[in-house]
């Protein structure tokens, strides 16, 4: 969590010192397309502040009214991040722009522009890198883009997706720009302000997805699933392994509950040093699984429960 809080506080401080300068020279030379990226760089500021108000949220220690503790802050806070990009970043930088491309005004001296641009994509790298070095820390053993698709860790895989969209939206930026100077046509810069819109829209739509699947109780993968059920039936006195049922509480933390049918011979006492021992090799395979419910079932109970694919959880 500390890695995620680092890669948030990276990104709100190149983004404010962009925002400023962006606001700055769009007022100075009229850009649509520059206003457009000072909104930008503005709402992924106050998403980011958003960001670490979830991340110390989330840290509360669990209570009465809330026993399983409050890690699904993090994914609450996410989703309003992931609103206002689609609704402030998105919808302004496309308003703007159609603005612009309906009532196009000529672009003063574009020299600034550049530089600030260029001065942006400088400091979007530097913190899009802080972020991807921390994202590497937390999935040393997992291919980048494999850890990418199963990050369950709003805090850095957003500011990752920010940080990748606004260095596409510079670009556009200044093609935009570039189009507009040398075709003498003012209204490309509002047509880049427009495709600027989109791409913040599209990033949104992305993570609003993921956030909604994990406030609504997305689970752990198939894989694991499957991995799951194997060291439960590795032991001897057990009969057959249910289904996992899993949940998300929070970025690094997994509800598990398990039912295991045992022989009927097995002793009380060896039936409970074997959940014990279930429990500790899957935590050990899996830090993440903390808490771990295992029901000793009777067979009759087994074939009563429900079918295997209607228990299996289709998590990411």
């Amino acid at each position: 969590m500390a890695e995620s809080r680092h890669a948030v506080v990276g990104a709100i401080v190149a983004n404010v010192a962009i925002a400023a300068t962006k606001f700055a020279v769009a007022i100075l030379t009229g850009s649509s397309v520059m206003l457009s990226e000072g909104v930008h760089s503005m709402v992924d500021t106050g998403n980011e502040l958003l960001l670490l108000v979830g991340l110390k949220l989330s840290k509360r220690p669990p209570s009465a009214k809330h026993p399983f503790g409050h890690g699904k802050d993090l994914f609450f806070w996410s989703l309003i991040v992931a609103v206002l990009i689609f609704g402030v970043g998105g919808g302004v930088s496309f308003y703007e722009g159609l603005m612009h491309v309906r009532h196009p005004v000529p672009l003063e001296d574009p020299t600034w522009n550049y530089i600030v641009l260029g001065a942006a994509a400088l400091f979007e790298g530097v913190s899009f890198a802080i972020a991807l070095k921390q994202f590497k820390l937390q999935n040393q053993n997992t291919p980048f883009w494999r850890a990418l698709r199963i990050s369950k860790d709003p805090a850095t895989y957003t500011v990752l997706a920010e940080d990748s969209a606004a260095l596409l939206g510079l670009a556009i930026a200044a093609l935009g720009i570039y189009a507009s100077q040398t075709f003498h046509e003012p209204a490309w810069d509002g047509a880049a302000s427009l495709l600027i819109g989109v791409l913040l829209a599209g990033t949104a739509v992305l993570l609003m997805s993921e956030a909604r699947g994990l406030l609504l109780g997305e689970g752990i993968r198939r894989d694991t699933a499957r991995a799951v059920r194997r060291i439960a039936g590795t032991h001897r006195n057990v009969r057959q392994v249910g289904h996992p049922l899993s949940m998300y509480l929070g970025s690094d933390e997994i509800l598990l509950a398990l039912d295991v049918e045992f022989d009927r011979i097995s002793p009380a006492d060896e039936v409970a040093a074997t959940i014990r021992e279930i429990e500790h090799q899957i935590t050990e395979r899996y830090p993440m699984i903390r808490r771990i419910y295992i029901e000793a079932r009777s067979a009759a109970d087994m074939q009563t429960g429900p079918a295997p694919d209607e228990r299996v959880p289709h998590g990411g």
